[in-house]
């Protein structure tokens, strides 16, 4: 893994609008930092982007480092992959469990008028 330290986030975001985006791990507004893991070409890297330490760019040298380090980033920044649970379908509507019949139940308040 080869480091290079960057002063400018416009020489991380050059690099980020031609490579290939394959995961960004943080959030500046919340954490204050963010790794952006992304190819091009053959080449691994990983952007830096912080409010309060230095940015870099990082080279991994295989795909296996590569990944060993997003891995490592998610625990830094606490976010560990986790299996969302999907409250919606495709419309939009609520999934119901098979069988329950909700059609007794009305959505309002008591200062609704029944037609």
């Amino acid at each position: 893994m080869e480091q290079i330290e960057v002063v400018s986030w416009k020489t991380l975001n050059a690099i980020k609008q031609v490579a290939k985006m394959e995961e960004v791990i943080g959030d500046l507004d919340t954490n204050e930092q963010m790794a952006v893991f992304c190819t091009i070409e053959e080449d691994y890297l990983e952007l830096y982007y912080s409010e309060s330490e230095n940015n870099y760019i990082r080279h991994f040298e295989d795909e296996k480092e590569f990944l060993k380090n997003i891995d490592l980033r998610k625990n830094e920044f606490g976010e560990e992959d986790f299996d969302p649970i999907e409250f919606y379908d495709e419309d939009g509507y609520e999934n119901q469990t098979p069988g329950e019949d909700l059609s007794g139940y009305k959505v309002g308040d008591e200062n609704d008028d029944d037609f």
